[in-house]
C-alpha cells in the first residue's frame, strides 16, 4: 500500500511516498480502506520529535492521526462492524498512520461516520472532536452560562470548540484575526478579541475556563482571565506532574515533567486555579455522541483546504504556517 513516511525525526526531514506492507489485523481489529485523513498540529510535532517524551515510535513511521474510510475486513472477535461499513476514527497512540491507503484499528476506536458528511468532512472531525469533548465534558464539566475563553477560534480545534461550547450553553469568547472574525461569529462566538490589536488578558476577567491551543506566552497569560477556582485545559502547553501520575508514566518521567512545568505550576498556585494538560484518548463511544450532534445539524465541519496524498508535504507546510481557517484534509481515495 502507498503511505507517507519519515525515516527520522526533524523539521526539515522530507515526507516520502513509499510502499509499505498491508497491516495485519488482530482479533478485535478492523481493516479500513482510508478515503481521507486530516492533519493536526500533533502531526508536525511528532515529525519534529517534540513528542518523544510521551510517544515512542519506530521508523519508517507512517504519519497521521485521524481518518474516515470503509471497512474491508474484520477480526474474528469483532461484533460492532462489518465489511462495507463507512467509519471514522482516531487510532490509539501506538497505532497511528492514517496517511496511508489502509489501516488496522481496534473496533473500540472507531464509529460509523455521520451520514450527512462526505469522507473528507468526516475525516476532519475525530481528533478535534474527541479533544474538545474530553476537555469540556470530562475535565471542565462545562455548565450552562459559564464563561469560557477558546484560543485561536478560527483554527481546526477552535472551530469545533466554539460550536460545542455553544451547544452546552456557555458564553464563549475567542481570539482571532480580522480575517477570522466572520467565521467565528458564524459559529456562535459571543465575544471576539482581535489578538493583533488587543491583549485578551486585559479585556476579559472572571472566566470559569480557558481552552488553550497555543501554549507558551498565551497559556501563561490565560490564568489572568480566570476567577479563583477557574480551570485551564491545554493541548499545547507543558505536561505537568499531575499528568505524569494520571498517565502512569513512571517516577522518572513524572519527575522530569514536574521540573519542566514548574513555572506553570507556580502560576497555577498563585492564581488559585487549576491547570490540566490534555492528551486525548481514542473513543468510539464519544464519537457516537459527536455523530449525533453532527447529524442533528448542531455542529458542522469547517475545512480550509483538501490536498491529494502526494502533496502531503505542502499540506504540512500550510498547517504549520498557522494560516488555516478550519481543517486541512488529505484525500486518499
Amino acid at each position: 500500500m502507498k503511505a507517507i513516511t519519515i525515516e527520522k525525526y526533524g523539521k526539515e526531514v522530507p515526507l516520502v511516498m513509499t510502499e509499505q506492507p498491508m497491516p495485519n489485523i488482530g482479533e478485535q481489529d478492523v481493516l479500513v480502506e482510508i478515503h481521507a485523513a486530516s492533519l493536526n498540529p500533533i502531526d508536525y510535532k511528532i515529525k519534529e520529535g517534540k513528542m518523544k517524551l510521551l510517544l515512542n515510535y519506530r521508523f519508517p513511521l507512517i504519519l497521521g492521526n485521524d481518518f474516515s474510510g470503509v471497512v474491508v475486513k474484520i477480526g474474528d472477535r469483532v461484533t460492532t462492524f462489518k465489511p462495507g461499513d463507512e467509519v471514522y476514527g482516531r487510532p490509539r497512540k501506538n497505532r497511528i498512520g492514517t496517511l496511508a491507503e489502509f489501516i488496522a484499528v481496534h473496533e473500540e476506536d472507531i464509529c460509523l461516520k455521520p451520514q450527512n458528511l462526505t469522507f473528507e468532512e468526516a475525516a476532519s472531525i475525530p481528533l478535534i472532536g474527541l479533544t474538545t469533548y474530553q476537555a469540556f465534558v470530562d475535565i471542565l464539566h462545562l455548565q450552562k452560562d459559564q464563561k469560557i475563553l477558546i484560543h485561536a477560534g478560527s483554527g481546526g480545534v477552535g472551530t469545533f470548540a466554539i460550536q460545542l461550547a455553544k451547544q452546552m450553553g456557555a458564553f464563549v469568547a475567542t481570539t482571532a484575526s480580522e480575517k477570522g472574525f466572520d467565521l467565528v461569529k458564524s459559529l456562535g462566538a459571543d465575544q471576539i478579541i482581535n489578538y493583533k490589536k488587543e491583549n485578551f488578558e486585559e479585556v476579559l476577567t472572571g472566566y470559569d475556563a480557558v481552552f488553550d491551543t497555543l501554549g507558551g506566552e498565551a497559556l501563561e497569560k490565560s490564568f489572568r482571565v480566570l476567577k479563583p477556582g477557574g480551570q485551564v485545559v491545554s493541548i499545547s502547553g507543558m505536561p505537568n506532574a499531575r499528568f505524569g501520575k494520571e498517565a502512569k508514566l513512571g517516577w522518572l518521567k513524572t519527575t522530569l515533567l514536574s521540573i519542566v512545568s514548574r513555572k506553570i505550576t507556580a502560576i497555577e498556585k498563585k492564581s488559585q486555579t487549576r491547570y490540566h494538560f490534555l492528551f486525548m484518548k481514542p473513543s468510539g463511544e464519544q464519537l457516537k455522541v459527536i455523530k449525533e450532534f453532527i447529524e442533528g445539524g448542531l455542529i458542522k465541519p469547517i475545512i480550509d483546504k483538501v490536498y491529494p496524498l502526494k502533496d502531503a508535504g505542502q499540506a504540512f507546510n500550510y498547517l504549520e504556517s498557522g494560516r488555516a481557517k478550519g481543517k486541512v484534509v488529505i484525500k486518499i481515495k
